[in-house]
């Protein structure tokens, strides 16, 4: 299956949201309640806030869209240095940007997609004028961080992540551009 990866639009935050919707939650800790992982979704991950997202200068959204335009995977990457002083505190270069969200739907893993959208958010970071690029990945969450190990992300710190009204752990990795 051919898969395009794009720069995201205003008329694609209804398809991020519905990536969102269903990836967001297979990244949670298994103890994260239904609750709080919908409340996240809800509140952070929704149509309306990817408007949001879309409308920020300081954000790039990629989308991965399958042959027949459904949405399939995303990232994006929050230009600028890190406003969370333990994740500032933690990475090594500058001037840095964070790689905030990399999720593709199930029935594509393994598929290259999130290669592909690694490269191009990757490529993005460093067109913006990034040396380094960091991102938070929860403590449990094995894949992701096997994911990022082989694209060249190292454990540099640790954060905390607030869902619901639980404070997770969150490895800080960081790799050069």
């Amino acid at each position: 299956m051919t898969v395009i990866i794009r720069s995201a639009e205003a008329r694609d935050a209804r398809g991020l949201a519905a990536v969102a919707a269903v990836t967001f939650p297979l990244a949670c800790p298994p103890h994260t309640t239904e609750e709080a992982k919908a409340a996240f979704v809800a509140t952070m991950l929704s149509e309306e806030k990817f408007g949001e997202y879309l409308a920020d200068d300081a954000r790039v959204l990629l989308i991965a869209e399958s042959e027949d335009g459904e949405a399939v995977g995303y990232t994006m990457v929050n230009l600028g240095e890190p406003a969370d002083s333990d994740v500032s505190a933690a990475i090594r270069i500058r001037p840095s940007s964070e790689l905030s969200k990399c999720y593709v739907m199930p029935g594509h893993h393994g598929a290259g997609v999130a290669s592909g959208l690694m490269e191009a958010s990757l490529a993005a970071a460093a067109q913006a004028g990034a040396s380094g690029i960091w991102l938070g990945v929860n403590e449990e969450n094995a894949r992701a961080q096997r994911f990022y190990a082989k694209n060249g992300f190292e454990r540099v710190g640790s954060k905390q992540f607030l869902v619901g009204d639980r404070l997770e752990d969150d490895w800080v990795m960081e790799r050069a551009l």
